[in-house]
């Protein structure tokens, strides 16, 4: 009797190969999983983000529809592309909002110092997210678990199957990218 990962599995290879009867079957499979990596997401969002968990996973989840030829290997390596889409179109927003192309330049003051925390924290997601390109171009395989662990939630285990090495690999190169990191963004 297959499990309900290889069941998941088997679904992303039906919706794959052009199923998509298998994708209706599939969303409410994922969906409680993609929510709970978008949460995760916005742990690390400012408190008055403009996005909630939901919509970034609806978001994520439209984007990831209309990708085709994608052979999924298994249902990690599904989550890993899903936090990758997810931490783009964070990205996405908090570069724009540390621009100052709204309001012609003029910078929004308010007695709270709200935009002033708005734009600290999209600068630091934007450095965060220059950190690890850096990492990326240095050691692509830390980089991603990177992204893996912390933007997607993956356990060890499950960041090892989706990068078909080691779990004591996933573990060493966490914290090896974890110092190099802290190192670059102090």
């Amino acid at each position: 009797m297959e499990g309900p990962a290889s069941e998941t599995t088997s679904l992303l290879h039906a919706w794959a190969g052009g199923d998509r009867n298998a994708l209706d079957r599939l969303t409410p499979r994922v969906y409680d999983e993609l929510h709970r990596i978008a949460r995760n997401f916005m742990r690390h969002e400012r408190p008055d983000r403009t996005i909630q968990a939901t919509a970034l996973v609806h978001e994520a989840f439209l984007r990831l529809v209309e990708v085709n030829n994608v052979d999924w290997e298994q249902r990690a390596h599904f989550f890993a592309v899903c936090a990758q889409v997810m931490r783009r179109i964070l990205l996405k927003g908090a570069r724009r909002r540390a621009t100052s192309k709204r309001g012609g330049g003029w910078e929004r003051v308010t007695l709270e110092g709200i935009a002033e925390l708005d734009r600290r924290g999209a600068r630091e997601l934007i450095a965060l997210d220059e950190a690890l390109t850096r990492l990326s171009e240095a050691d692509p395989r830390r980089s991603q678990v990177v992204e893996l662990r912390y933007f997607g939630g993956l356990s060890v285990e499950e960041t090892a199957a989706v990068l078909k090495v080691s779990p004591e690999t996933v573990a060493r190169d966490w914290r090896i990218a974890r110092a190099w990191l802290l190192s670059e963004l102090e």
